[in-house]
């Protein structure tokens, strides 16, 4: 009976607490590419929010997909430049 107890409580306190799912954030990446919200590409420029972000590590933007609907994403990747390519990476200092 005492071990009946505590265990009844747990389980009511488990049952009475929200289900807190983790929210993401509209853009998140890192130094190999990210995603970036469809609901933010819809009111901001997703080519230089990605070229922007990816030229913090010296790399380039290259788009991947995009996903057209609500809860959908524009995801990017972030690579180096090819040797003897005409494009470089530009140098965001901030």
């Amino acid at each position: 009976m005492r071990m009946l107890a505590p265990a009844m409580l747990v389980c009511g306190m488990l049952a009475c607490a929200p289900a807190g799912a983790d929210t993401v954030p509209p853009f998140k990446g890192n130094d190999t590419g990210g995603i970036i919200a469809f609901e933010l590409a819809t009111q901001s420029d997703v080519k230089l929010l990605a070229v922007e972000h990816c030229a913090r590590y010296g790399k380039v933007a290259r788009f991947l997909a995009a996903e057209p609907h609500y809860g959908g994403y524009v995801s990017f990747a972030c690579r180096w430049v090819p040797w003897g390519a005409a494009e470089r990476p530009l140098s965001v200092r901030y």
